[in-house]
């Protein structure tokens, strides 16, 4: 399974702030561990493998999945680094999570499996679906489906929505208007060594 079922805040603690992830905030400020500290300096590896991991549980990946975007990345012009980002921000799961339709990319996920989302008036169960600009992204017009979004709506995680989208909340309704710009990024890492990471594998 590639899903990931274990205690959430611990990763936080170890991996830093994970929007996607959980919307809780652990009161511990030490390293998730017996002695609750790192060891030693961190070598390169494993600052990489670090990044790497960040990407991974924020976004709810697996391993294959992060280097097939990898891959798609490496093929396109431009910084690999920051194609990666947008290709990961433009999922439908994570666009829906940064519309505020979604506490969390899981529970994002699961609206997406459970048929409640609708991209330009068609029904989309489909997780990793690249959003593009233009796309009009909207909660079915069902009581079960528009009562629970709006009760996500109330306690919305991040607080500011993102240049490339807009929201109409009496709609439930969501447009893309462009490519996500780094700065937009919720995720504070470093790409490039995510990027370093697999290009010495």
């Amino acid at each position: 399974m590639s899903r990931y079922r274990g205690p959430r805040l611990r990763i936080c603690r170890r991996l830093g702030d994970l929007p996607g992830l959980t919307s809780k905030t652990s009161k511990k400020n030490t390293y998730a561990g017996e002695h609750g500290q790192q060891a030693r300096k961190p070598s390169e590896y494993s600052l990489r493998l670090e990044e790497k991991q960040k990407l991974r549980f924020n976004y709810g990946l697996n391993e294959r999945q992060l280097l097939k975007y990898i891959k798609i990345a490496k093929k396109v012009s431009g910084s690999t680094g920051l194609i990666l980002l947008q290709i990961l921000e433009m999922r439908l799961d994570n666009t829906i999570f940064r519309l505020n339709l979604s506490p969390t990319i899981a529970a994002a996920r699961q609206l997406v499996n459970h048929g409640h989302i609708l991209v330009n008036q068609r029904r989309i169960s489909i997780c990793s679906y690249q959003c593009e600009p233009g796309d009009i992204i909207q909660v079915k017009n069902k009581d079960s489906s528009r009562d629970l979004v709006k009760k996500y709506l109330n306690f919305p995680t991040l607080i500011s929505l993102p240049s490339h989208l807009e929201i109409d909340k009496q709609k439930l309704q969501g447009k893309v208007n462009g490519v996500v710009e780094r700065k937009w990024v919720a995720l504070k890492m470093n790409e490039l060594l995510v990027v370093e990471y697999y290009s010495r594998k």
